[in-house]
Formats: C-alpha cells, sequence, structure tokens
C-alpha cells in the first residue's frame, strides 16, 4: 500500500496582500480619526484653560447658594485646587468637541453604511447630542439646587456643611451622565422600533417594567433622597412615552426596500 502525497492547497498571495493592505489602510485611518478627535478636544481645552476656575466656580454655584451664609467648599487634598477644575474643564471640552468627534466617528464608518442607513445615523447622532445637553441642563437648573437644598435642610444642628471640591466632580458628572443618558431614551426607543428588535405594541405592554426600573435606576443613580430620584424616574418614563409617540412614524427595517449604496 503506497502513501499518497497530497499536493500543497494552492495559495493565493495577491489576495492576501490585498486584504492585508486593505486592513492597514483602515488601521491607518482610525489613527488619523483618533488624532483628529484628540486635537479638537486638546484645542476647546487649551482655549478654556485660562477660565478654569471661572468655569468650575459656576459649576459649583448651586452648592455654594445652598451652604449657609459665609459657608464655602473645601478642599481636603493638597493638589485638589490645581486639577479639580482641570478636570473640570477637559469634560466640558470633551462635551463641546464631541460634534468633531461623532463627525469622525461618521466619516470612518460611512462608506460601509447603505443609503437608508445614513439618513437614519445622522438624525440620531444630532438628535443625541442636544438631547445629551438638555439632560445635563436639566441636571444642572433643577436637580442640582432641588438636591442640595433638601440635604441643608436635613442637617442637623451644630454640624457644619462642608462639601470637599472633588468629592462634589463626582457627584456632579455622575448626575451629569445620569441625566444625559436618560433624555437619550427617545432616542433608544425610536433606534429599536426602525430596526424591527421589539415593536410598538410590545414596548406599550412594557409601561409597567419601565415604571419600576426607572425608579430602581434612579435610586440606585442618584443621592437617597425622594426628590433628586423623583427627578430622575419621572422624567425618565415620560421621555420613554414621547418615544412611543414619535416611533408610531417610524418604518421598521423589515419594510424597508430600499437597499443601494451611495
Amino acid at each position: 500500500m503506497t502513501n499518497t502525497i497530497l499536493p500543497p492547497p494552492k495559495t493565493h498571495p495577491d489576495t492576501e496582500v490585498d486584504s492585508l493592505t486593505g486592513w492597514m489602510s483602515h488601521l491607518v485611518e482610525l489613527r488619523e480619526r483618533l488624532v483628529k478627535s484628540a486635537l479638537a478636544v486638546l484645542v476647546v481645552f487649551l482655549v478654556l484653560l485660562y477660565w478654569r476656575n471661572d468655569i468650575f466656580t459656576m459649576f459649583s454655584k448651586p452648592m455654594i447658594d445652598s451652604l449657609p451664609e459665609g459657608a464655602r467648599m473645601i478642599s481636603t487634598e493638597v493638589t485638589s485646587n490645581f486639577f479639580v477644575p482641570l478636570k473640570f474643564v477637559l469634560w466640558v471640552s470633551f462635551v463641546l468637541a464631541l460634534p468633531v468627534v461623532l463627525h469622525q466617528v461618521w466619516a470612518f464608518v460611512a462608506p460601509g453604511l447603505y443609503q437608508h442607513e445614513k439618513r437614519l445615523v445622522i438624525p440620531i447622532i444630532a438628535s443625541s447630542y442636544v438631547l445629551f445637553l438638555i439632560g445635563s441642563a436639566f441636571a444642572y437648573l433643577f436637580v442640582f439646587p432641588t438636591v442640595f437644598q433638601f440635604m441643608a435642610a436635613l442637617t442637623p444642628l451644630g454640624v457644619e456643611m462642608a462639601t470637599d471640591i472633588d468629592n462634589y466632580l463626582g457627584f456632579g458628572l455622575t448626575m451629569f451622565l445620569a441625566f444625559g443618558l436618560t433624555f437619550e431614551v427617545p432616542v433608544v426607543v425610536i433606534v429599536l422600533v426602525r430596526l424591527g428588535i421589539v415593536t410598538l405594541p410590545q414596548l406599550r405592554s412594557a409601561r409597567p417594567y419601565v415604571i419600576v426600573g426607572a425608579f430602581i435606576v434612579a435610586a440606585v443613580v442618584t443621592p437617597p433622597d425622594v426628590a433628586s430620584q423623583l427627578l430622575l424616574a419621572v422624567p425618565l418614563v415620560l421621555l420613554y412615552e414621547v418615544g412611543l409617540f414619535f416611533a408610531r412614524w417610524v418604518t421598521p427595517k423589515e419594510t424597508s426596500t430600499e437597499l443601494s449604496v451611495e
């Protein structure tokens, strides 16, 4: 019995080279997009750097206004006076430069999208950014004063309410993220219906679970007081209803017939 030696499989060096070249070009483009995004954030940061203390003072105004007359915020770390305003300015710079960052993300993924997907993505990105800003403004203008005044009213007699600026920064950024993401609920609902992941009747039947989930999320994210929990849970439920209202005019993906690439 003789052993048959099979010839080695044929390779296609040209195909492998083209594939490797394609991956390298994508990586190079991704690097360029990341660099441009970082430069946009850096430029805004450098512009705002001179006013870092003024910006942080504006950010801390709701807390300062809730303190007793003559009371101030404190700094328990040696470097907090310098780094905390810088951290907040960096956050503001990222939020202000976010349209440029999103544009770079869009320019990177757009060539691989269908025409109908492109028409869907642009309004979603724009509305998401605007809603995030509205949510952050809602937290600053309504939630912060309510929570701080409520906490100040509960301060025991003989105890001075003096918040560390580093802790205040962490609390403020957490609230900005929580309420900014909460205001994205209508966009999430519309996208889910548009992609055909869930139907509008299913979302309507899920109302009781959404209400319970909203209060659970509010209890986890916000401070342990009724006022702040209501200020997060109630908008979350109302925004869910807003998403259901606008989702009535959204066509699910299965019924879309346009698949042409631009």
